[in-house]
């Protein structure tokens, strides 16, 4: 297999997201990388979901987490007969895929893929449908991966060169594939990154994968977006999403929102990367998740906060279509009021 990940950042590796090997998946710590290189380390699939949850890794790498998760569920229950395995797997894919409630109907999609794996492998005769799982695990990263460096090369397009990007939170696989595009298509260009709190995933995360392939970066604070954009000059402004509507509402970190008003303010277009998701027609099927409020009153294990101040943390907010200039996607952009145009020609549902 030819992989897609060569020559891009540490972070965006397969086996530094998330790997399975000997019973064993290894999940990169991403809430203190880079200031420390740690892996949790899971024996139990249900491990593998609770670090889903707890932020051990996030944007796109609860996916790649839950289909190594698969792999392990697989491994669990080895050698019992076919229905007891496809049982214990079907409930292993229940768990991984609502670790956490915003992105359950992708999460699914993911897992569906490896279960289909297993019971294929099982119907075959395989007595250990691991193997199995794990191919198609890495198969479907790679398979992603591929699709997302289309999509980065559309992104990439609209920079111009010598131009400014802010981006927002971490959006994973397209950061670096966007990067990779740049350097094809021979752009320099510079970028603006808020530190998305509680987590600082935009100063800990975006920020190094840039700085980590050889582009310019600067970190600002969550409060700084609209005023640097127009001091800075700030010619695009992009994120990825959690969940994209078909009714063109973009589901994203939270702070996403505030960032397209100010883009609209400024004149400056908002792109986002991602696939719509049919699951979702309109915003309000989205459950968005809230998060321990403690988190909002803490700075990486700091407590900021007198004792009886409370906290509110939701995890994501929704931008309306019509602060968003296009959705950009592995077949081209398109407008947030015409997503189902994605559909057209058979593209099929899947996993950012």
């Amino acid at each position: 297999m030819n992989r897609a990940d060569h020559d891009l950042a540490f972070l965006l590796r397969y086996e530094n997201i998330a790997w399975y090997e000997d019973g064993r998946v290894r999940i990169l710590d991403r809430r203190i990388y880079p200031i420390r290189t740690e892996f949790v380390t899971c024996t139990r699939h249900e491990e593998v979901a609770q670090a889903i949850a707890d932020m051990v890794t996030q944007s796109g790498g609860p996916y790649t987490a839950a289909a190594m998760g698969m792999a392990l569920a697989a491994h669990e229950c080895r050698g019992r007969p076919e229905a007891q395995q496809l049982a214990y797997l079907e409930r292993a894919a229940h768990t991984l895929s609502h670790a956490r409630p915003t992105t359950v109907a992708k999460m699914a999609v993911c897992t569906q893929s490896c279960l289909d794996a297993a019971r294929a492998a099982l119907a075959a005769g395989a007595s250990d449908a691991t193997d199995a799982v794990f191919t198609r695990a890495l198969e479907d990263v790679n398979r992603k991966y591929e699709r997302i460096e289309r999509t980065g090369a559309y992104l990439a397009a609209q920079f111009p060169d010598g131009g400014t990007v802010m981006t927002q939170c971490f959006g994973e696989t397209v950061i670096g594939m966007m990067l990779r595009a740049c350097r094809a298509q021979n752009k320099q260009v510079r970028f603006l990154c808020p530190e998305t709190r509680p987590f600082f995933q935009g100063a800990r995360l975006t920020a190094s994968c840039i700085c980590d392939m050889g582009f310019d970066v600067t970190v600002i604070t969550d409060n700084m977006p609209a005023y640097a954009m127009g001091q800075k000059k700030v010619d695009v402004f992009t994120s990825a999403a959690d969940v994209i509507t078909m009714d063109g509402h973009v589901v994203n970190k939270v702070g996403t929102f505030q960032i397209a008003l100010a883009a609209q303010y400024w004149g400056v277009p908002y792109f986002v990367t991602g696939t719509p998701n049919r699951a979702h027609p309109t915003a309000d099927t989205v459950t968005i998740e809230e998060r321990d409020p403690l988190l909002a009153m803490d700075s990486l294990g700091v407590r900021t906060t007198m004792e009886g101040v409370k906290g509110y943390y939701p995890a994501f907010d929704v931008t309306p279509p019509k602060l968003c200039s296009g959705v950009v996607t592995d077949r081209g952009i398109f407008s947030p009021y015409d997503l189902a145009s994605y559909f057209s020609g058979g593209a099929e549902e899947c996993a950012p």
